[in-house]
């Protein structure tokens, strides 16, 4: 058994090589870029009206003969003597002889001339070309995660493909005879499955695309050709239960007949102590607790930061920070623990009812508090490890 500090260390040296692919740019929220995103023009590519007003040739005097209208879109570029404007609106081209463009609310106009009462400085009001990024500059830099404001920012250079690390391909093994998909109706001795359920749209919130779920019975042969055919098609692959000591309890025979190298098995925590972490040459491999609290812990603090890195995202794990207990709290037992608890302010809650069976508490939790094993007491006002689950 080793410890928590002991167990994040593998899972965050542990190498392989992420995947690239060409995506859709509208389908490209929260990939990360695997190349860098260099600009095919000039932003703005002409020099452009940043608001509502008149683009003006200046001359020495505060009234202007204004010839013309320069809607945005237009491509029309006015000649433009001293002392003479255009009508222009957002957006629009500004015309190459104009100096400045002045907005709509300082001018009196009167027929197609027009009169300015306060002071007419040059160069204002227009974006230059190029204001915002020149054609050949890096847009967006590899390691970027895309964002509905980084798409939209690429979108407008007349970008529509990206390059990015793909989501891994991940599966999902379901262990237990007593467990019934949701819907189905209950047996005496049933109680209903959710483990999958809850680390499908767990790994949907992390953009992960490629999910696929199976079920196995406990049974040594079921147990060992359903995981094969899962580390041969997937890259990652998430077991449920069947980890422990229990007489129906074969996924770690399986492993190792399987050649799955361990990397380690049981963790000195509470809870997610019988949780194995290994791999192949091509696949990483989690067992998971059975107990559905313990599941979830244990792909928070170990799951998600190798999916995030795999993903090209750089803060691979939740964020962590630390809070104030609202009240004391003695730690029975050795053993590191992550309390499930809620945020408020500057402040964190440690919830009733911790047991690794029960998603109640996890259901309205916002945080973890970690305790590590060399602490058991701590007093109302003192700082505690948090950790912030996602929303």
């Amino acid at each position: 058994m080793i410890s928590v500090t002991e167990a994040l260390s593998i899972v965050s040296n542990v190498t392989y090589t992420p995947k690239k692919a060409t995506v859709l740019l509208k389908n490209a929220d929260g990939f990360v870029l695997s190349d860098d995103v260099v600009s095919p023009i000039n932003m703005p590519p002409f020099r452009q009206s940043a608001m509502d007003g008149y683009a003006l040739s200046l001359h020495n005097n505060n009234s202007y003969e204004i010839i013309g209208e320069v809607p945005a879109g237009s491509n029309i570029n006015y000649s433009l003597s001293p002392g003479q404007g255009v009508r222009i609106f957002t957006g629009a081209r500004v015309p190459n002889d104009a100096e400045t463009v002045i907005m709509q609310e300082k001018v009196h106009r009167s027929g197609n001339h027009i009169s300015i009462e306060d002071q007419v400085l040059s160069n204002s009001n227009i974006r230059p070309t190029g204001e915002q990024i020149k054609e050949g500059e890096v847009a967006l830099k590899k390691g970027t995660q895309l964002t509905p404001a980084g798409i939209g920012y690429l979108a407008g250079l007349g970008i529509t493909e990206v390059q990015v690390f793909t989501s891994p391909s991940i599966a999902i093994i379901t262990t237990g005879n007593e467990l019934v998909t949701p819907g189905l109706p209950l047996q005496e001795g049933q109680i209903y499955e959710s483990n999958s359920v809850q680390l499908e749209v767990a790994l949907k919130r992390l953009n992960v695309k490629k999910i696929q779920n199976y079920t196995v019975q406990d049974d040594y042969e079921s147990t060992k050709n359903t995981v094969k055919e899962a580390i041969t098609n997937h890259e990652i692959v998430l077991i449920s239960g069947g980890i422990s000591v229990g007489d129906y309890d074969f996924v770690k025979d399986v492993l190792a007949e399987l050649q799955i190298v361990e990397l380690f098995y049981k963790i000195k925590q509470k809870p997610g102590k019988p949780l194995f972490f290994g791999r192949n040459s091509d696949t990483l491999v989690y067992a998971l607790p059975g107990n559905p609290a313990s599941s979830l812990t244990c792909f928070y603090i170990y799951v998600l930061p190798t999916i995030r890195k795999i993903m090209g995202i750089t803060s691979e794990g939740l964020k962590r920070t630390t809070k104030a207990i609202t009240k004391d709290f003695s730690k029975k037992g050795d053993r590191a623990q992550f309390l499930k608890a809620k945020v408020s302010g500057k402040t964190v809650e440690i919830l009733e009812g911790q047991s690794s069976a029960m998603l109640l508490t996890y259901a309205i939790a916002n945080a973890l508090v970690y305790i590590p094993e060399n602490m058991n007491t701590i007093s109302k006002g003192d700082l505690v490890e948090t950790i912030i689950l996602p929303k």
